[in-house]
């Protein structure tokens, strides 16, 4: 069953990037500083001297059988589903007899039916290169994140400082009382020295504040989501990952600001028929 060596499956996200997070409708915001014509924010990525790469955690959970598709189609992207399963977990899911792999979700199993017990969604299935109502032999292995250096890499070069001109009290004085003489309205009375700015408070104090829609390894799958989440009220981000050179496609929501609002989201989010929603840290 368990595997012993731990193997690195690429690049996933740099630890060197920022994430930004912008607040919009429901309390809710998106990742990242880019978002598309639809609306859609994406996560945007920087690289640096350390990187955050996706290792194989056997321990978490693996598991090497049957697995199969029933030819019925399946939301949530790419995901399989196992009756051993505590929690949700990030998966690399293996044909061992094509070879082909895939990023994906796993899920626990509720029910025992007869036959192979690794259920395997429908996009799952073709990515893998399943037939239905065919058993095939999978490797199900959980993944973790691992911060690790990237060797030779420069360091990121220093930003050059931009020098800026500020407006004193008296300059924004007198630009104030030229537009009132100009518009025949009396001078105001002079501005005060501005407060500094108070810092702002942290978005969310949940431990898993987002909602993990799903995965998908075609964009269009993940859009077309997206686009049925927009059309319910509820805002997605997308994120674009990557994985041992294959791209795939994370829907979530969030980050909500209560244990309440997170509560709420996922019950709308179960009754559009994203079953698997589950709660994600990021």
């Amino acid at each position: 069953m368990a595997r012993a060596t731990r193997r690195i499956w690429g690049v996933a996200v740099s630890a060197l990037a920022a994430m930004s997070l912008a607040g919009c409708e429901g309390g809710f915001a998106g990742l990242g500083t880019a978002t598309d014509s639809d609306g859609t924010s994406r996560q945007e990525v920087a690289t640096g001297a350390t990187e955050e790469r996706d290792v194989e955690a056997p321990e978490v959970f693996q598991a090497s059988e049957s697995g199969l598709w029933d030819g019925r189609p399946s939301l949530g992207g790419v995901w399989v589903a196992h009756p051993d399963v505590t929690d949700p977990e990030r998966v690399i899911i293996v044909n061992e007899a094509n070879g082909q792999s895939v990023i994906g979700a796993l899920f626990r199993r509720e029910r025992e039916n007869p036959g192979p017990r690794i259920q395997v969604s429908s996009d799952a299935a073709a990515d893998l290169g399943m037939l239905a109502g065919q058993p095939t032999q999978i490797t199900v292995t959980a993944l973790r994140r691992e911060v690790v250096e990237v060797p030779g890499a420069a360091p990121l070069p220093e930003a050059e400082p931009i020098e800026t001109a500020t407006l004193g009290d008296d300059s924004l004085a007198a630009a104030a009382a030229a537009i009132d003489e100009a518009e025949g309205i009396e001078p105001a009375i002079q501005p005060a020295a501005a407060a500094p700015a108070a810092p702002r408070p942290p978005v969310t104090s949940l431990e898993k504040p987002y909602i993990q829609i799903g995965i998908f390894s075609i964009e269009s799958n993940a859009n077309n989501t997206g686009a049925s989440l927009r059309s319910a009220g509820i805002i997605p981000t997308i994120l674009r990952q990557e994985s041992q050179g294959k791209v795939f496609w994370r829907v979530i929501v969030g980050p909500a600001t209560s244990s309440a609002e997170r509560a709420d989201v996922l019950a709308k989010v179960k009754d559009l028929g994203f079953t698997d929603a589950y709660p994600v840290t990021n």
